[in-house]
């Protein structure tokens, strides 16, 4: 997501605003156009904010008032402009948003003793909001389509920065991979697609599906809501979920399937179009230490072989290719992509924005080094074994055209879109009634946002 000042995706996950078709009326903190915007509202998107993890502090309102402004400003103009998104789009954002807070608040029930309702509620309820929310989005999109960023932009960015403002560029490294996962012998599966068969089983025998989710499924996000999946499409998921997941009918349930994360079975909810509404139920094999001793031994073999082979440095991006176990690098040469922008793909990472382990291991490297195999465990917990390659290191230096470009092209790219973003909020809000609750006045972000001469509001 860009980081705009006045952007509507991006700086609260989970904002969402309720309708200005509300029967009961609280009070009105903001009037844009025909439309209203009730503390409730305002309240309701803290109340996301909080549950989220993130500490009290009201002065945040503010900049979310902001937000509820624009977004009602952007989608003015898409009625206009004739922008809509698709029923579909809202349910996966819907859903998607419902799976992610349940997450954070530990399961569906604390989520509703937070929310003070149901979740099937609280989803009809912020549905009109979340259809808004990004029609408002699909809008500002248009407004910033248009942008080109030369390298002639970028030279004029760049010198327009005085020379003792010029940041410090964090010292900087490539750095490869091959990874050896553990993997279970046919035989040692087996006990986890019997456990999964039987779960079957008792589904096909008449035991609710949603109950023995919550209960088993080891899918810890959709177990809490019973291994619904929401609405999805042949992209979203890993290809033997998709390819089980397609060819069912409403109602009908699949047979026992393995992907990389274990073995599940699922059951189609509903079809429309190329969505699929699909819960299912996941057990995940346990690894070994055999395993992880043949793994071991995997990752020493190849790292004797490329020992021997010191002087060609293609050859550590030949083995990636051949032995890793990692699908995101074995066809990247090995390289590891810096995750910060998804939208450049580079492969040079700050080292304050390394994996520590990783850090540990490079740190004693010379370039052109290849690591001894490594044990290494990742965020949920898996354990692998990994070789590692120093390709190039940066030393921390002041920002300069050669060395930095990419970097300094994304920023004066993104001084561009802010400054068209803004250009369009001054003429826009200049052209439309807009009137903020003297509460609020006194914001920074909504300084000048008052139409002159609007009318006092009246709360009922």
């Amino acid at each position: 997501m860009r980081k705009l000042g006045i952007a509507i995706v991006g700086v609260f996950l989970f904002i969402s605003t309720a309708s200005a078709q509300k029967q009961v009326l609280d009070k009105i903190v903001a009037v844009v156009g025909g439309n209203i915007i009730l503390k409730s509202d305002l309240e309701l998107a803290y109340a996301n904010y909080l549950v989220q993890g993130n500490q009290p502090n009201p002065v945040v309102k503010c900049s979310m008032l902001q937000n509820l402004v624009s977004q009602k400003l952007l989608a003015a103009q898409a009625i206009i402009d004739s922008i809509d998104v698709k029923e579909d789009e809202v349910d996966n954002e819907v859903d998607r948003r419902m799976r992610s807070m349940t997450q954070r608040a530990g399961g569906e029930e604390k989520l509703e003793q937070f929310l003070g309702r149901s979740v099937i509620q609280y989803k009809e309820e912020i549905r009109p909001d979340v259809r808004e929310l990004l029609i408002a989005e699909r809008m500002r999109q248009k407004i910033t389509e248009k942008i080109n960023t030369t390298p002639q932009d970028v030279n004029k960015f760049f010198n327009a920065i005085a020379k003792d403002s010029l940041p410090t560029i964090n010292k900087e490294i490539e750095v490869g991979e091959i990874e050896f996962d553990p993997k279970l012998t046919k035989e040692e599966k087996e006990i986890y697609k019997q456990k999964a068969q039987d779960l079957l089983d008792r589904v096909k025998k008449g035991e609710d599906f949603g109950t023995l989710a919550r209960l088993y499924s080891q899918d810890q996000v959709s177990a809490a809501e019973g291994g619904d999946l929401g609405f999805f499409d042949r992209t979203a998921m890993v290809k033997e979920f998709t390819a089980n997941a397609f060819k069912l009918k409403a109602g009908e349930l699949s047979a026992v399937f393995e992907s990389d994360f274990g073995f599940h079975f699922l059951q189609v909810i509903e079809r429309r179009g190329e969505q699929v509404h699909a819960r299912h139920i996941l057990i995940m094999p346990v690894i070994t230490q055999q395993s992880l001793d043949r793994a071991k031994l995997r990752a020493d073999t190849v790292y004797n072989l490329m020992s021997k082979n010191k002087k060609s440095l293609d050859f550590f991006s030949t083995a990636a290719s051949i032995y890793s176990d990692n699908k995101e690098t074995k066809f990247n040469g090995g390289m590891i992509l810096n995750s910060e922008n998804q939208q450049v793909r580079s492969t040079f990472i700050p080292t304050n924005r390394l994996d520590p382990q990783i850090a540990l291991v490079t740190d004693t490297m010379k370039v052109g080094e290849i690591s001894k195999p490594t044990i290494f465990t990742d965020a949920a917990g898996k354990k692998s074994y990994k070789i590692f390659y120093l390709k190039t290191v940066v030393n921390a230096h002041k920002a300069n055209l050669a060395q930095d470009f990419p970097k300094i092209k994304d920023a004066a790219n993104e001084a561009n879109i802010n400054r068209t973003v803004s250009e369009w909020f001054e003429k826009k809000r200049k052209q439309t009634f807009i009137k903020i609750d003297p509460e609020y006045q006194s914001c920074p972000q909504l300084k000048g946002w008052n139409t002159p001469n609007a009318i006092v509001l009246v709360n009922p």
